[in-house]
């Protein structure tokens, strides 16, 4: 059963490098940062359990790494998000774009 499981670990890491290297997909996109993240993650538990102290730290490096980019490329796509629907909305009707303090009836004269 363990050497399935180191199948399917190298296989998602493979999967997404090769599809990387080839073009098919972005090493910054979701889906690779997932594959990376999954595959090396079981691949360290696997290591942990069999005492492969050098297999452990090479694939929990590979874990963490995967796991930081994730959260920058998360992150990244919310600030985005907020961007575009503070840039895509539009003023309410009748709202002048004046400053406030133009407005206010406290401003000194001019």
């Amino acid at each position: 059963m363990t050497d399935i499981l180191q199948i399917i670990g190298a296989v998602l890491i493979l999967s997404g490098f090769a599809a990387s290297q080839l073009g098919w997909m972005d090493a910054k996109s979701v889906t690779y940062l997932v594959l990376n993240i999954v595959g090396a993650a079981l691949l360290t538990w696997l290591a942990l359990h069999d005492g492969d102290w050098g297999f452990f730290l090479l694939e929990g490096v590979w874990t963490v790494v995967s796991l930081i980019a994730l959260v920058d490329v998360l992150r990244r796509r919310g600030r985005i998000a907020k961007a575009s629907r503070v840039t895509t909305a539009s003023p309410s009707p009748g709202r002048r774009s004046t400053p406030a303090a133009a407005e206010s009836p406290e401003s000194p004269p001019h």
